[in-house]
């Protein structure tokens, strides 16, 4: 892991159990996850779901889960420290249970390929009964943006 990864690994480590209230992401700022664990290729978040992440009947809105994942996905490839913008070309997400306002989810995404200029992960949202309530694998591409962060 080169100096690039590490700081950045670094940024999302000394956030642990704190809101992403900084994040880089104006997206990520909204959706206020809390940061609990860090690794490279591995990034763990809890999100609270409020009732403007929900539908009509109360529960986590799948756009809203779409974008945790997506939003999470992308903050872990950026901490692998790629000298340019990744941006996600597909995202396929399966939705399997129902999330709660007020109920507390945990987010998990990890590197399953990490190629030059294509890189595949999975994410999975779990409920606080261990039910999966999302899970999705997508493809993020290099973009030509270089990253000065």
């Amino acid at each position: 892991m080169d100096n690039i990864a590490n700081r950045r690994l670094d940024f999302l480590r000394n956030r642990v159990g704190q809101p992403m209230s900084d994040s880089i992401s104006p997206l990520g700022r909204w959706l206020r996850g809390t940061v609990r664990r860090a690794e490279y290729g591995h990034l763990v978040v809890d999100f609270l779901i409020r009732e403007e992440m929900t539908n009509p009947a109360g529960i986590l809105h799948g756009g809203a889960a779409a974008a945790m994942l997506d939003d999470l996905i992308g903050t872990m490839v950026f901490a692998l420290g790629r000298e340019y913008a990744y941006t996600s070309v597909n995202l396929n997400i399966d939705f399997l249970n129902a999330a709660r306002i007020d109920e507390i989810v945990t987010a998990t995404a990890e590197v399953v390929r990490e190629g030059k200029n294509i890189v595949h992960c999975e994410g999975r949202i779990m409920g606080k009964d261990g039910k999966i309530v999302a899970k999705c694998t997508t493809n993020l591409i290099q973009t030509s943006i270089k990253l000065i962060i």
